[in-house]
């Protein structure tokens, strides 16, 4: 089999869980695979092709290749229904998805071809001495393929659930096509294959490299990081003992899911999470700080430069860097950049009323306790200052928020003003107030504005500018240790019930909320001063919620949180074995707002519906396409699926 030079060398990884052609004989100015291997720059852009299976943190979030928009946390105009958009709205807010219904983010199909082709690559790479590719850079290169072979695996379980699974196997070209006709695999052989695979990966591989230009390559600390949070995911209650799966089976009749729930997979996850916090921050990982001039931390400036400084800058957060072009605009043309005269735009992406809602009061505490000083109505009668360097409250360095702004934004945590735009906020680019009323200057009631009086302000530059295609450099990742630290807590939480674990739960918490500026947590009996700690009892349940509220916020905007409502099962309400009196989610039924077709500051300030979706249990996984049912005979459905 020869291959056109031209054509992408990952066309040769045809796929085992898919239906796939060999390419024909071509012509002599061809290079046959062997000769890919002979080569040093052949064999790397292998290598970089097998990376490109890496979720990209931004790149194709409209066409479903992310989950930022698919929980609570962003909410995409419903008038992109309309257009192109439409396949991945109609999840999102319709309430029609269907084994029917295309999904550009097609897992199913591009990670198998990415697995094979990391298979061929470990099989094949050899030293090449001549051209300075030594057996050191080689074993370094397969231990790289290895992790990622294990990584796209599981992706696939992540997303679908149990899969067609045939590890460490590569399909001769005189293939029976019955072999790859496989059917699904239980989903905890697949995490220990993967959990085996990625341990093996993470400890031939360096923790940093030292040389710039293999930062983005897979290190030991990016491997723990992927094996953490899948450990995590498969201890949580989706899959550690659903009760829902007790019938989900192959056609073999194996269950497919454990229904029997086993503590010890949280001891599993804790100690994973331990082994990767130990290996980063023994490479000097920590969190990303900026300081005031007094030395204290500033948590305004803090929060929004974790998004645009570098590693090599001194970001020593980023656990799981994004290292290919990633800035192509389109998040922040439809997240701050609306339809004005002054800079163009697409400003239909907005953050739930929700999430608005979870953001702590600046003394710690949530808005539902009685003790926060929260107030939702009425206008504020003084600017607020803040010791910080922060200038986008009102253009002013230190002002938060300026007279006469709605009391619901008034006296929140840093994180929240960095978050989102609400009216009112700064617009720094226009150099003014963002004017949310209907046909205000930031909406003009098209699709292309903000539904519910919302826009997201977290990752976007304030100099982002798509009128003239200006959008200063920032730093992409997929994972910090932010969030390490917070999987840490709640395995530590999950897997034991004693005080000190509690405690031990706590501190990396509360490491997370220093940073953010606003009071940390202790465990009730312990003698401290009130004023400078929030008690929690001493019990799961409280500490559980206490870690729950606190990745709500941290990590919103990011991705995680439709991991996390998926494996916690909090969805739909009473979901939750833990927590049945858990809160109903945004993406449940009504969706709230500020009344964006308000005309004055009462109509426009009040909670309104803006929209409403459906929600079923069969989407706590993809489905499989019907397509691929269709062609292969063994595979079963998606649980509630059918």
């Amino acid at each position: 089999m020869k291959l056109n030079k031209y054509i992408t060398m990952g066309l040769l990884a045809c796929l085992p869980l898919s239906s796939c052609s060999y390419l024909d004989k071509e012509p002599d100015t061809e290079i046959t695979i062997d000769m890919v291997f002979e080569n040093k720059r052949n064999v790397e852009s292998w290598l970089a092709n097998i990376y490109d299976g890496i979720p990209s943190p931004s790149r194709g979030w409209l066409v479903g290749e992310s989950w930022e928009i698919f929980a609570d946390d962003l909410t995409p105009s419903y008038r992109w229904y309309q257009w192109e958009f439409k396949d991945l709205t109609k999840m999102v807010n319709g309430g029609t998805w269907t084994p029917n219904t295309t999904w550009d983010g097609n897992l199913w199909m591009r990670m198998p071809q990415k697995i094979r082709e990391a298979y061929i690559f470990i099989e094949r790479v050899h030293a090449l001495p001549a051209d300075d590719l030594s057996e050191e850079e080689v074993n370094y290169m397969k231990a790289e393929a290895r992790f990622l072979a294990a990584y796209y695996w599981w992706q696939l379980a992540e997303t679908y659930g149990p899969i067609p699974f045939k590890p460490d196997y590569i399909a001769p070209t005189d293939f029976d096509l019955a072999e790859l006709m496989v059917g699904q695999r239980p989903f905890d052989e697949i995490v220990d294959y993967c959990d085996k695979e990625m341990l093996a990966a993470a400890q031939q591989l360096p923790a940093v490299w030292q040389t710039n230009e293999k930062y983005g390559r897979i290190t030991s600390v990016m491997a723990l990081t992927i094996r953490a949070k899948m450990l995590l995911f498969a201890a949580s209650p989706l899959v550690n003992g659903n009760e829902w799966y007790v019938n989900h089976k192959n056609r073999e009749g194996e269950n497919l899911f454990s229904t029997t729930y086993d503590p010890n997979k949280w001891v599993r996850a804790a100690e994973a999470c331990k082994l990767l916090i130990d290996e980063a921050e023994g490479a000097g990982y920590e969190l990303f700080k900026v300081y005031n001039d007094d030395g204290t931390i500033d948590p305004f400036q803090s929060a929004t430069e974790v998004w645009f400084t570098s590693f090599q800058d001194g970001n020593r957060e980023i656990l799981f860097p994004y290292t290919k072009n990633n800035n192509d605009g389109n998040f922040e043309f439809y997240s701050t950049k609306v339809i004005t005269k002054e800079y163009g735009g697409g400003g239909g992406l907005g953050v739930y009323q929700g999430l608005v809602d979870a953001f702590f009061m600046k003394n710690g505490l949530p808005i539902d306790d009685p003790n926060s000083g929260y107030v939702e109505e009425g206008f504020s009668t003084e600017k607020e200052t803040r010791n910080t360097a922060w200038k986008y409250g009102t253009g002013v360095e230190g002002e938060i928020t300026d007279t006469h702004t709605y009391n619901m934004y008034c006296n929140r945590e840093p994180r929240f003003y960095t978050t989102v735009s609400y009216n009112g906020s700064w617009y720094d680019l226009a150099g003014r107030k963002y004017d949310f009323f209907a046909n205000g200057k930031d909406n003009d009631l098209t699709h292309d504005a903000p539904q519910n009086g919302y826009l997201v302000r977290k990752k976007v530059h304030p100099e982002d500018n798509k009128r003239d295609g200006s959008f200063p450099w920032r730093q992409a990742f997929l994972y910090r240790l932010a969030s390490v630290y917070l999987d840490y807590a709640e395995a530590l939480n999950e897997a034991y019930d004693d005080n000190a674990h509690r405690q031990e739960a706590l501190k990396y918490v509360n490491l997370v909320r220093e940073r953010a500026g606003i009071r940390q947590y202790t465990l009730e009996g312990v003698s401290v001063d009130d004023e400078d700690y929030i008690h929690v009892d001493d019990t799961k349940e409280a500490v559980r919620k206490a870690v729950r509220m606190e990745r709500r916020v941290e990590l919103c905007c990011e991705g995680s949180r439709w991991i996390d409502i998926r494996r916690w099962r909090t969805v739909a309400q009473g979901d939750n074995p833990y927590d049945p009196n858990d809160y109903l989610p945004d993406m449940v039924g009504d969706n709230y707002g500020m009344n964006a077709q308000g005309k004055t500051e009462e109509e426009f300030y009040k909670r309104t519906v803006y929209q409403y979706r459906t929600w079923k249990q069969c989407y706590y996984w993809m489905p499989v396409f019907i397509d691929e049912i269709n062609k292969n005979p063994n595979l079963v459905q998606a649980p509630f699926w059918n």
